[in-house]
């Protein structure tokens, strides 16, 4: 039986919106979430959402998952980031082996894990699994999990007749890396996207999981599904990723929307009269409205057609994938340009860091900064598909 409450999620993140608040100023000091928030989140389910109903998680609906983490982004920046990407890694862990589920969730169902994707360290093949070592950075919500997932080459895996690397997700467990305090930045200070530090670690085989081999082979199904059935482990896994966060991205910047609305309305003008009855004033609103609305019907339009496609046991193909990437991706880029503009139109104290919108506009610019918010590669993938020619590759 699931241990998550069936509750009205988003009204209890509005119910305790002031307490969220406060520990977001906490969080942006100590540059890391408080244990108060966090386990806030654990109670309202946040973080397991995604898990397996037989490991005690809510085993609910992605759209259900990301509607959640908007509303948590909304009163708790740092917070619906973190919620983001921890919330996201009980959906990969389902999709490793049994043994792996087992040593991970076997004594406690609701230890947590941190990552960083990006295969910045080394994994090397060694007899019975991979040794690994070096450094990968920006690993949210580190401070109060108990594993980590990283991503590394290890060595070339054929595709279909040509070599690509052998990408893919790696599991550690908490005594075999550490974290190294690198988290000094203007903005998202309270995910703690520390650094994490590894040396020289023993990894078993079935704690690695390869991605092209399962997540572009349907011939050839995560291990995971033998015991995981849901068709939400169907989902694809670099779009699922990429979901993840434009969801707390999308909440950050309604938070700044209506945060710039509210300023907008107490403005006086040099002329005397207020600044909300400046014609200039409302279109320029109503444009970044429409923006941020166009940007969640995306978000939705992407989680509805990957669930309708695993519910149908129908493959995505590449050029699908990249459709959907560059329609979410293009849609975070347009939300952050309509944020610089209502700042370039805003009050100059918005430059001072006490000013409550220049803690959000550093919020939303650190965010968009991530790897898997950028819409360039995704963009000229889909580009070329529909010109019937080649792009460079990307992970779709």
């Amino acid at each position: 039986m699931s241990v998550v409450a069936e509750i009205d999620v988003v009204a209890a993140l509005r119910r305790l919106a002031p307490e969220l608040e406060r520990g977001e100023q906490q969080a942006t000091t100590d540059r890391m979430l408080t244990s108060d928030t966090w386990k806030l989140m654990q109670d309202l389910g946040i973080l397991r959402g995604l898990q397996p109903a037989r490991w005690g998680g809510g085993e609910i609906s992605l759209r259900n998952q990301l509607t959640h983490v908007y509303e948590l982004a909304r009163h708790a920046p740092s917070a619906g980031w973190v919620a983001g990407v921890v919330g996201s890694h009980p959906w990969q862990i389902a999709l490793f082996p049994e043994e792996t589920q087992q040593e991970l969730w076997g004594d406690n169902p609701a230890h947590t894990n941190s990552s960083s994707y990006a295969p910045t360290g080394k994994v090397e093949k060694a007899p019975g699994g991979y040794r690994v070592n070096g450094r990968w950075s920006f690993s949210s919500g580190g401070d109060h999990c108990q594993a980590v997932i990283l991503g590394g080459n290890a060595g070339m895996f054929d595709m279909g007749g040509f070599e690509i690397p052998n990408y893919g997700s790696i599991l550690l467990l908490g005594d075999q890396y550490k974290l190294e305090d690198t988290w000094h930045t203007a903005g998202l200070k309270g995910t703690g996207s520390k650094d994490v530090v590894v040396d020289d670690q023993f990894v078993p085989e079935h704690r690695f999981l390869s991605h092209p081999k399962y997540e572009y082979n349907p011939a050839c199904p995560p291990p995971g599904f033998e015991t995981n059935k849901s068709t939400l482990y169907r989902l694809p896994w670099a779009v699922m990723f990429n979901l993840v966060l434009v969801a707390p991205v999308l909440g950050l910047t309604r938070r700044f929307l209506d945060q710039w609305a509210a300023e907008t309305t107490e403005r006086r003008s040099n002329w005397g009269g207020s600044l909300s009855d400046d014609p200039l004033m409302q279109m320029h609103l109503a444009n970044a409205e429409w923006v941020h609305d166009a940007a969640v019907k995306k978000m939705f339009e992407a989680v509805d057609t990957i669930t309708q496609a695993a519910e149908a046991d129908v493959y995505l193909e590449r050029p699908e994938r990249a459709r959907i990437r560059w329609n979410i991706t293009k849609s975070c880029q347009e939300v952050g340009q309509q944020v610089n503009h209502l700042v370039r139109v805003s009050s100059g104290r918005t430059a001072f860091i006490d000013h409550p919108l220049h803690k959000l506009f550093q919020d939303v610019t650190t965010a968009l900064g991530h790897a898997f918010l950028s819409s360039d590669a995704v963009g000229q993938y889909y580009g070329a598909s529909l010109l019937n020619t080649k792009a460079p590759e990307v992970m779709l």
